[in-house]
């Protein structure tokens, strides 16, 4: 009976190697590729119906770092705010259990007045959406934004996730960041100012404090 090793040796050169693996930058790509964009509709304040469908892609792996925004989240931790310094609002939200059955989420805007609160305008996100920006935060105005699943009937919707936070005015992050940006430049010039004042106390003034001296000594 002949041996079966040549002919398993003649299909291994025949598959050839196996293919590499693609470096973690090309497979971070080849993931942010297969990622589902979101699909969303802007309903304007007082409008009737929802306005065209627009696509987002998603900010997956964000993090919000001390010096560029800051996170504020909804008491069950599922929605967080994330208010970033060039008065942009970034929403990131966990996948919602259970997730049959799905259709998508609904987002609700409001913020404070001085008498009252005032709607904002409400987005319809679809199922895939996991985050959604809010371009332009008006200043030194206390938001508050809503989130709710959506399910296929039968299957009621769950209790919304709401956070509140308040975007800090333009202005303000202007002076803050002036105010840092200078601050180690004018503590130099109060300490060389300091030691200028007693340079010129101790070899200019106090000559001229000698002389004065003797002279009267002379006219008495």
């Amino acid at each position: 009976m002949p041996s079966p090793l040549p002919a398993l040796l003649a299909l291994l050169c025949l598959c050839g190697p196996p293919p590499a693996a693609a470096p973690p930058d090309e497979q971070q790509q080849q993931q942010q590729q297969q990622q589902p964009w979101c699909p969303y509709k802007v309903r304007a304040e007082g409008a009737a119906a929802a306005g065209r469908l627009c696509f987002r892609p998603p900010a997956r792996g964000f993090q919000c770092s001390a010096r560029a925004c800051l996170a504020h989240r909804s008491p069950g931790g599922a929605l967080v705010a994330n208010a970033l310094r060039n008065g942009s609002v970034l929403l990131q939200w966990a996948p919602p259990r259970p997730a049959a059955g799905l259709r998508g989420f609904a987002l609700n805007c409001s913020w404070d007045g001085t008498y009252t609160r005032f709607p904002c305008d409400s987005v319809e996100l679809g199922a895939s959406c996991r985050d959604y920006l809010l371009p332009e935060a008006h200043g030194g105005v206390r938001y508050r934004l809503c989130l709710q699943p959506r399910y296929a009937p039968p299957r009621p919707a769950p209790p919304a996730q709401c956070v509140e936070f308040r975007v800090e005015p333009a202005a303000m992050r202007d002076i803050v960041v002036a105010m840092t940006a200078v601050g180690g430049s004018i503590c130099v010039m109060l300490v060389f100012i300091c030691l200028l004042v007693a340079y010129i106390t101790e070899n200019l003034m106090s000559p001229a404090g000698g002389g004065g001296a003797s002279a009267a000594s002379r006219r008495a």
